[in-house]
């Protein structure tokens, strides 16, 4: 590897936010996802979780359409709902879900410097009932359209760079946040590539 890309590679890592993931739900067009996951890298979102009871098989993500983004982030695919969520909970404080309920918060009211997973829906159904059930709260990005739906890529991507916004205005990404064992793998991991 040379030193050039050696050093690309750690600056990469160094702006990880381990603290910051998204959890897909039942998502049915691939593409969707591959296009957040070039959203996730750019705002250095590590992991991502695909929970799929439509089919129960791992989801086919096209790397056309994340732009070979796949190859830097950890993707972690669940058959099962519950066994999603309590792997999710070992890693992230909080778990909030996109959904037009009642006691939703706005994006822009939630802490998104705290350790937090958000769940994004099916593209018709949305978030289902036992998912919502096990997340923390429900939040909406606001619209003032006659449509109150975006492209499940299109909310993810707002909400991503709503973090970053937040994390940036801390200072999350100027000093490594990932642990130094996950970072260490992950460099020879990627130095493979």
């Amino acid at each position: 590897m040379t030193p050039e890309r050696q050093h690309k590679i750690a600056q990469v890592l160094k702006r990880r936010q381990p603290d910051l993931s998204l959890i897909f739900e039942n998502i049915e067009d691939p593409h969707n996802i591959s296009a957040v996951i070039r959203t996730c890298d750019a705002v250095g979102v590590q992991d991502i979780y695909i929970a799929n009871t439509l089919t129960g098989a791992p989801v086919e993500l096209g790397w056309k359409s994340s732009r070979s983004a796949s190859t830097w982030v950890t993707i972690h695919q669940f058959d099962n709902i519950a066994a999603c969520l309590e792997e999710v909970r070992t890693k992230y404080e909080n778990i909030f879900a996109t959904h037009l309920g009642e006691k939703a918060y706005s994006l822009y009211e939630l802490d998104l410097t705290a350790s937090v997973a958000l769940v994004f829906g099916n593209e018709r159904k949305g978030v289902s009932p036992e998912m919502l059930g096990l997340c923390d709260g429900n939040f909406i990005v606001p619209q003032v359209g006659m449509i109150h739906s975006l492209n499940v890529s299109v909310a993810c991507a707002v909400s991503l760079y709503e973090a970053y916004r937040q994390r940036s205005a801390k200072g999350y990404y100027d000093q490594q946040r990932l642990p130094q064992d996950r970072f260490d793998e992950l460099t020879v991991k990627w130095g493979k590539k």
